[in-house]
This record gives structure tokens, C-alpha cells and sequence, in this order.
């Protein structure tokens, strides 16, 4: 299955992986940028009272410049909540991820994204596409994802979540097409019979298509699987005209071994000595009554077998 999935899956090297950013508690910034900002807001009201040679300039300018350091300190200040991490650009350059929850701060100047690395549910619409045998049927799958590398979720592809979605059914469609429906007796796997086994190599193709978005799936399973409406009616009649067929072979297995048993006991308990025609058409009477899927009106012989 890994064999088949190299193949067809080709997906570009990653160029960028992720790595921590530098950033440290936002408390200590936090409670000191509102000590400088209350320290120069009171610079500057002091300094803008005028004295015996005015306003104070130079009071004015640093109690201004107090301020706008502590605005700027502040700026740096950013949340990461429980699920969910912040990667940083300096420049248009990645700086790093901050995974690590609470007040965090860091270069005020970086640009922070959001990224959630909750994890996520993805469920197909249901896709009519033909199966190995050409039959058209219908197929949906639900995938369990969840973003692992941040960088590369963000800078390798446009839109993560809307790529996984049509990586997913690219998938679903190649996994139906390469399996039939049902094997009908015949070696190999099928999408009806051999779930377990299918859904394990949708996993590992889905996976493969969506590592360079830095993406980890953790599992996939089919939830519809069905013949095409077209179709499903002889589909169905062909599947109970198998079952009636597997069901009339265990009858004639039975009382095959029934009419055995019970012309062997007859020899046995020596109630009746029977010739080779006699046994013929008590056979064929016993074959009759066990085989029918009528119940069978016994009908009463006042002669012999003979007359």
C-alpha cells in the first residue's frame, strides 16, 4: 500500500519547518510598561506647568518619549490560548512559532498570526465516481487532521484548511477508483468487504498529500459507500440471487448428508431391505421434501413400487 502511495502522490519538498520563536512572560513587560507610561504621563503634566521660565521643554519631550517607549513596549504584547499558537514575521521573514499558552511578548515590530492546532473534523461530500469495474457508486470519508507544523501550514500552501479538503477528496476519489465495489468471490480487496484494510490506505494517502502543508492525520473513515442509484436496483438482485444460490447449496449440502444418515441407519437397524431402485426413489422423495421451498403434500401409495 505505501509502494502504491509514493507513486501517485508527488508533493514538493517542504521549503520552511518550524521552529521556536524568541519570546518571553508578557507580565513583567506588561507591568512595567504601565509603570513607565504612569511615570511619564506624570513627566509630562509636571512639565507642562508653567515656572518661573515657563513650561518645561525638555520634561515635555521625555514624559512624550516615557509614553510612546511604553506604547511601544506594549505593542509587543500578544495572548496564545490553549489550542492554538502565533507565527511571527519580521520583515517578511518567519521569526519562529509561539506554541506556549498566556501573555507572551515579543519583537513589537514582528507581524503574530493566529494558527489553531486543534483538531479538526473533514467530511466529504458524497462523490459519485466509478469504482475498479467501471460501476459508478457513491462514496464519502470523514478525516481527523490536525495542523503539526505551523510554518509550513502558513507559508507553503494558500489556504491550509481549504487544502485539506480537496487533498482529502482527491483521495477518496483515487481509492475508489482503484478498488471494486465488491470482489464477488474473486481474490483481492474490496471497498464493501475489506473496510479496515481500505481506510488504512486512504490514511497513508491522505497523509501524503497533505504533509507539505505541515498537516498530521490521525485517522479517516468511510462513511457512505453505496451503488450509484442507476444501478443499485440490478446490483441488489444480483447480490440476493448470490445469496439464494449460497443458501440452495448448504440446503442440498444438508440433506444430502441427512438421506446418508438416514439410509445408513436404515441398513443399520435392519428395518427395511431396499434394492437399488427402491433406494433411487426413496432418494428422490427425500431429496423433494428437504430441497423444496414449498411445504409438500404427502400422498399415500396403496400399492408397491412396482405396480
Amino acid at each position: 500500500m505505501d509502494a502504491m502511495t509514493d507513486v501517485a502522490v508527488r508533493m514538493p519538498t517542504p521549503v520552511v519547518r518550524e521552529r521556536e520563536a524568541r519570546a518571553v512572560s508578557g507580565w513583567g513587560v506588561f507591568g512595567g510598561a504601565v509603570v513607565v507610561l504612569l511615570l511619564g504621563a506624570a513627566v509630562l503634566v509636571l512639565g507642562s506647568i508653567p515656572g518661573d521660565d515657563g513650561p518645561s521643554v525638555p520634561a515635555i519631550v521625555g514624559g512624550a518619549l516615557m509614553m510612546a517607549g511604553s506604547g511601544l513596549a506594549g505593542a509587543g504584547l500578544f495572548t496564545v490560548a490553549p489550542g492554538e499558537s502565533r507565527v511571527l514575521q519580521f520583515a517578511g521573514r518567519y521569526t519562529g512559532t509561539v506554541r506556549q499558552d498566556g501573555l507572551r511578548w515579543a519583537n513589537p515590530f514582528t507581524t503574530k498570526v493566529r494558527v489553531s492546532t486543534r483538531i479538526r473534523n473533514h467530511e466529504t461530500a458524497t462523490l459519485k465516481v466509478n469504482d475498479a469495474d467501471g460501476n459508478p457508486i457513491e462514496i464519502a470519508a470523514v478525516v481527523v487532521w490536525q495542523v503539526e507544523d505551523t510554518a509550513r501550514a502558513k507559508f507553503e500552501v494558500d489556504d491550509f484548511v481549504r487544502f485539506v479538503g480537496i487533498q482529502t477528496e482527491t483521495a477518496v476519489r483515487h481509492i475508489a477508483t482503484s478498488y471494486p465495489y465488491d470482489n464477488h468471490e474473486e481474490t483481492g480487496l474490496s471497498l464493501r468487504e475489506n473496510a479496515d484494510e481500505i481506510t488504512e490506505t486512504l490514511s497513508v494517502e491522505i497523509a501524503a498529500r497533505v504533509q507539505a502543508a505541515g498537516v498530521k492525520v490521525i485517522e479517516s473513515r468511510l462513511t457512505h459507500l453505496a451503488y450509484a442509484p442507476e444501478i443499485a436496483q440490478a446490483m441488489l438482485q444480483r447480490q440476493q440471487a448470490g445469496a439464494v444460490v449460497a443458501a440452495r447449496s448448504r440446503i442440498v449440502e444438508g440433506a444430502v448428508g441427512m438421506v446418508q444418515l438416514a439410509l445408513a441407519r436404515l441398513a443399520e437397524e435392519d428395518v427395511v431391505e431396499l434394492d437399488e431402485e427402491r433406494k433411487a426413489a426413496m432418494v428422490s422423495n427425500l431429496l423433494v421434501v428437504l430441497c423444496g421451498d414449498r411445504s409438500t403434500q404427502p400422498v399415500v401409495n396403496a400399492g408397491s413400487l412396482y405396480t
